[in-house]
């Protein structure tokens, strides 16, 4: 299994201890703001064992993300492939942090180092990134990592209910255009 380093955090496999704060970071509706609704702790659970399994499977997926420093929990990051169901193929990349982990520069790092695992170790052509059109912090993120957007991809998102969060957006990185990951 991979796990990466950055100078701030580790993006590694799921331990039994995240799953409490991975559940709370779950029902937090700040966090859950872009998603159709908050997670029970049964559902955090079993996303956190869906993630581990694909990266005992793969070697690379969803990684719980720690900060090195003190081994605080904060949310996860990483590569997977596009679900079946999207308007396109490919890899992409993402992150979800528990609100104590904002404004710190941990997504936009974390997100730099699995960019760069995939295009490195698993000479991925491009990487891609997609939320919905409100999620302006994320787009931000996605534009501080080198990604850009082509409004001609937008969807909507058919399985969310009709409102704010169906339309998407789609940025993406060609390989070669990273940014380092450097802070």
């Amino acid at each position: 299994m991979s796990e990466l380093r950055t100078e701030r955090l580790a993006l590694r496999g799921w331990r039994e201890s995240d799953l409490e704060p991975w559940a709370a970071l779950n029902a937090d509706p700040e966090v859950r703001e872009y998603f159709p609704g908050v997670l029970t702790r049964e559902q955090s659970e079993a996303s956190a064992a869906r993630f581990q399994a694909d990266i005992d499977q793969r070697g690379w997926g969803w990684w719980a993300v720690e900060v090195a420093a003190t081994g605080e929990f904060i949310g996860f990051a990483g590569l997977d492939p596009v679900d079946e169901d999207m308007p396109f193929t490919g890899v992409e990349a993402g992150w979800r942090l528990a609100r104590s982990a904002w404004g710190h520069g941990f997504a936009t790092e974390a997100a730099l180092a699995a960019v760069a695992f995939g295009f490195e170790t698993l000479a991925l052509p491009e990487i891609l990134a997609v939320t919905t059109a409100t999620n302006v912090r994320s787009q931000a993120v996605m534009r501080r990592i080198g990604m850009t957007h082509d409004p001609a991809e937008d969807f909507d998102d058919l399985s969310v209910p009709d409102g704010p969060l169906r339309p998407n957006v789609v940025y993406r990185l060609p390989s070669g255009l990273q940014r380092p990951v450097t802070r």
